[in-house]
């Protein structure tokens, strides 16, 4: 350590070397650790000191602190056998891309504070319009464009924002929202976007949730009866967000009856996309993209899908200028001559905060990585492991499909009560040989076991379902399995 503290150039080198090789290490060894971490609340927070260091510490003392304290507490995502929630992917080219955003410390509000950061973002984003087969309004030589933001929340309240201001004819960033606003989604929509029309100011009570079918989409007919009712009541519809993959079932809205209503009514349409959006690497699934050409927003994340670590958002719009002067606040010390010329793009005029990191380098480093090719391969693979795992419920007479299976995600349940459905899955989860998430379907509780990570092979299905049914059996042999619990 020299006088000024500073970790110098050769021991940045050598540790750095040595924190790659652990990094090596934990992937190769992953599958040791308990998917979900096995600590009860505080239990991390009561192993640290309660003060900082006074005095300068070595690397090796922190590295051994993350072993004994923090590894504990760690509820490993990258596992290959993480199947709640929706994943959160990563992979080596991600990690070297992050590695680089970080040295170079970019922050690009501006393009004169960093010209590659904001150029390579909106070349890739152009890349992904052709790899998705989206249609041509999202490029950037359109009137429309991408940007990446931190996550699709944050996506789909920038599109709250900009049809806000579209339908009240950007009055309401000076006056306030004075009008009737009305939104619309589904009632297996992601709850982010009830958070994002509070945050928007338009009222979680001025969301309307619309009834879905027996395959868990919206249904457009109800969609225009509620447009309708709210029209006849005074009120001013003005946004609808359709979802393609939600969050509980993965299923996907009517792109093109909802588009076309939203045509009629001069409504907002954004399209919600944030799992399954991957899928339509492969041309045989991009099928879910069906009527897109008739949105004004869209969402995908490719920290869930696409092997590129969180947070990595990719948020596309139709017409940019509608999002820009919903968002654009120009103080003189922001004042450039570049973006004086309108030939540049500012991005911060794009998102909610003002900073933004070099996120796009990541995603670079994995399509060129992979290549398309290598992308569409581990998709397939994923959805092949879905049909495998659905293979063995069907053959079994104590499991039930809940929903019907889409893409990479099955929804399940053992046959009987909630309470038994969530003994099986508190039992799995602290095992430590897999994680499942539950949701509710007509009333009663599923289990949702989705593939994604990027490391999952068949071989880790395999493993699941042997843990799944040797649960279940214990279960079944158990006095836990009451009469009750069979008659669920």
């Amino acid at each position: 350590m020299d006088s000024t503290f500073h970790m110098s150039p050769q021991q940045f080198r050598e540790e750095a070397k040595r924190l790659i090789d652990w990094i090596a290490g934990y992937y190769e060894q992953i599958e040791r650790y308990p998917v979900q971490a096995q600590v009860a609340p505080g239990a991390v927070r009561a192993g640290l000191p309660a003060s900082p260091p006074v005095r300068p510490e070595p690397f090796d003392a922190v590295m051994r602190d993350l072993e004994q304290k923090i590894i504990p507490g760690i509820t490993h995502w990258q596992s290959p056998n993480f199947y709640a929630y929706f994943p959160g992917n990563s992979s080596g080219p991600s990690v070297l891309g992050e590695l680089l955003s970080a040295a170079f410390g970019v922050q690009g509000m501006l393009w004169v504070t960093g010209p590659a950061c904001t150029e390579l973002e909106a070349h890739v984003l152009d890349w992904l319009v052709g790899m998705l087969g989206l249609p041509q309004q999202f490029l950037s030589s359109s009137a429309g464009g991408g940007v990446i933001q931190d996550s699709a929340s944050s996506s789909s309240l920038c599109a709250i924002l900009a049809a806000r201001e579209r339908a009240t004819d950007f009055a309401s960033n000076t006056q306030g929202c004075r009008q009737p606003l009305v939104a619309y989604t589904s009632s297996q929509a992601h709850s982010s976007i009830e958070k994002d029309i509070k945050i928007a100011g338009i009222g979680s009570q001025n969301l309307r949730l619309i009834e879905v079918d027996s395959k868990f989409a919206m249904r457009p007919e109800l969609l225009e009866k509620a447009i309708e009712a709210d029209k006849r009541n005074g009120l001013q519809p003005f946004f609808v967000c359709a979802t393609v993959g939600t969050t509980s079932t993965m299923a996907f809205d009517p792109l093109p009856e909802i588009g076309a209503i939203c045509r009629k009514h001069g409504l907002w349409l954004h399209v919600d996309a944030a799992m399954a959006g991957p899928a339509a690497l492969c041309p045989e699934f991009r099928y879910i993209h069906n009527g897109m050409e008739l949105a004004d927003s869209y969402v995908f994340d490719a920290h869930k899908w696409m092997f590129t670590n969180f947070d990595c958002s990719c948020f596309y719009v139709a017409d940019r200028k509608a999002l820009i002067n919903s968002l654009s606040v120009v103080p003189e010390y922001l004042r450039t001559q570049a973006s004086s010329t309108g030939e540049v793009t500012d991005y911060r005029d794009w998102q909610v905060p003002l900073g933004r990191r070099f996120r796009a380098l990541k995603l670079w480093f994995v399509i060129r990585h992979y290549g398309v090719e290598g992308l569409q391969f581990h998709i397939r693979r994923h959805i092949q492991c879905a049909q495998t795992f659905l293979g063995y419920l069907k053959n079994d007479p104590d499991f039930e499909v809940a929903a019907p299976p889409q893409l990479n995600l099955v929804c399940f349940r053992l046959k009987g009560t909630d309470e038994l459905n969530q003994k099986l899955m508190d039992r799995l989860n602290k095992s430590g040989e897999l994680y499942l998430s539950h949701t509710k379907l007509n009333g009663k509780l599923v289990l949702r076991l989705c593939m994604g990570q990027t490391y999952t092979e068949e071989r880790h299905v395999e493993r699941a379902w042997r843990a799944i049914r040797r649960e279940a059996s214990r279960l079944q042999e158990t006095k836990q399995f009451s009469a009750a619990d069979r008659r669920g």
